[in-house]
């Protein structure tokens, strides 16, 4: 039986308290609760990545996440990633390497690199391949995708503050 629970959690460095529906996905509550639209709805399965987000720090898809489950957490959108009108570096890399077509998969694949890198700043291109394995691009821009990540890799092992939160 569905019912309604309050659920604290941090949403891009802000404490929120709200009451959410137990069955409602993390990817409609980011959306229509929170308006934040960054976060991209494709699948609805978990299957093509265009929802990721990061919760506690680890890239997560945010369709098949009940938004019951931010309770206690921190939920990072791609809203949250630049700091004082400034890109995160992921992101400048991104427009730097053309690492899009279309721009859909791009918050998620954004996402899913962030957390790579918040964990591995120099990965091989096996890792990078591995962590964004759960990322479709419809439009085959992997190149420039993992080429971004490595120089973004390369980028924040020179800027300590680097790492989203």
């Amino acid at each position: 039986m569905a019912g309604n629970i309050t659920i604290n959690f941090t949403v891009n460095g802000y404490k929120e308290v709200r009451t959410v529906n137990s069955w409602l996905s993390l990817l409609k509550f980011i959306r229509e609760e929170l308006k934040l639209t960054g976060t991209k709805e494709g699948c609805e399965v978990g299957e093509c990545g265009a929802c990721m987000v990061l919760l506690d720090g680890e890239a997560v898809n945010s369709c098949v996440v009940l938004a019951a489950e931010l309770d206690g957490r921190d939920l990072v959108t791609i809203e949250g990633l630049a700091k004082n009108g400034e890109l995160d570096l992921i992101q400048q890399a991104f427009i730097d390497h053309s690492a899009f077509q279309c721009g859909y998969c791009t918050p998620g694949m954004i996402m899913s690199a962030r957390a790579l890198l918040n964990r591995n700043p120099s990965p091989s291109d096996k890792e990078i391949n591995e962590a964004l394995s759960g990322n479709l691009c419809r439009c085959g821009a992997y190149v420039e995708i993992r080429e971004a990540v490595k120089t973004c890799g390369k980028k924040q092992g020179r800027k300590e503050e680097a790492r989203c939160p």
